[in-house]
């Protein structure tokens, strides 16, 4: 594998550093792209997930002014993905993200954080049964900003009228829905049926199953895949108490992260090297196959050129 060739467009944090923090320093921003590198990874999204605006912008401008002080490092941070407050607050479609900061889409908010971000909010996930999402993705989308549909139960018509207004991917399909489902009219069966939509998963063995995941990769035309860690501090360290912002979470032996007391997954400890392996292994691909699918396909479907590095380990 060449050095530093991957992409990830979430990425929660790393190296045993997580992005929330808002004591974040430049020694552990430094570190957590390092440990990136290590594991072949030229370019991230840093993702920030649900919480109350002033807690993002907060962030979103704290990230910043980290990159601007350590030009090398940033050269990783391609832009960010906001995952939440715009989700669905129902048990099991929120997954590990609080309910109580959860609404309806609003575009003083985003332009608000997309400020904050110095415009760098390239990726925003949200469930549309909101009132008001059509609009609120059509403006983004007109906007150059990539929509992705998670964190919801949305129907059908609910579904159309997003991807009609410019939605474009599914995240982390298979998951941050509740663990028992209609056998066949639930949100699961729905994304992977709109060919429009490009299915993002988290081929971690965790989040899906290997055999969960040959379907679901079945199910999706050619073009229509990709695959992300949705990695959390934990990736790329040991076991131990990790966070993500405020939420305290365990990684066992096991390496799955977990809320406190063992109740559902927050984020994985998968890293994008390994997540080649196992597409290739899993999957049947070629190794160069594998490799495209974490690189210059997810470059390509946001309209990224990866910086190019030769950083060996």
């Amino acid at each position: 594998m060449p050095p530093a060739s991957l992409f990830d467009f979430q990425v929660n944090g790393f190296g045993g550093v997580d992005f929330q923090r808002d004591d974040l320093t430049v020694t552990q921003f430094d570190h957590a792209v390092a440990t990136l590198r290590h594991h072949h990874t030229a370019g991230i999204f840093a993702t920030f997930i649900t919480d109350d605006s002033d807690a993002l912008a907060r962030r979103f401008a704290a990230f910043e002014k980290l990159c601007a002080a350590s030009p090398a490092s940033a050269t990783a941070i391609l832009g960010y993905h906001l995952e939440g407050p715009w989700l669905s607050p129902e048990p099991g479609y929120r997954g590990a993200h609080p309910a109580a900061p959860m609404h309806a889409p609003s575009l003083t908010e985003f332009a608000r954080l997309q400020a904050a971000a110095n415009g760098r909010i390239r990726l925003v996930t949200v469930a549309p049964e909101w009132p008001g999402s059509a609009e609120f993705i059509a403006t983004l989308t007109r906007a150059g900003v990539h929509i992705s549909l998670g964190h919801t139960n949305a129907t059908e018509a609910q579904i159309d009228e997003a991807i009609r207004a410019g939605a474009r991917f599914a995240t982390h399909v298979g998951n941050g829905c509740p663990l028992q489902l209609h056998r066949h009219d639930n949100i699961v069966q729905r994304l992977l049926a709109r060919d429009e939509l490009t299915a993002c998963f988290i081929p971690d063995g965790v989040h899906l199953p290997p055999f969960a995941l040959r379907n679901f990769f079945r199910a999706k035309p050619a073009g229509r895949i990709l695959f992300t860690t949705d990695a959390m501090a934990g990736a790329g360290a040991g076991p131990g108490r990790y966070t993500i912002g405020p939420h305290e979470i365990d990684v066992g032996p096991d390496r799955i992260a977990r809320q406190p007391g063992g109740q559902g997954f927050a984020g994985s400890t998968l890293t994008p090297d390994e997540g080649v392996r196992h597409v290739s292994a899993w999957l049947g691909l070629a190794p160069a196959a594998a490799q495209a699918l974490w690189s210059t396909a997810p470059a390509a479907a946001f309209g990224l050129t990866l910086p190019s590095l030769d950083i060996r380990h």
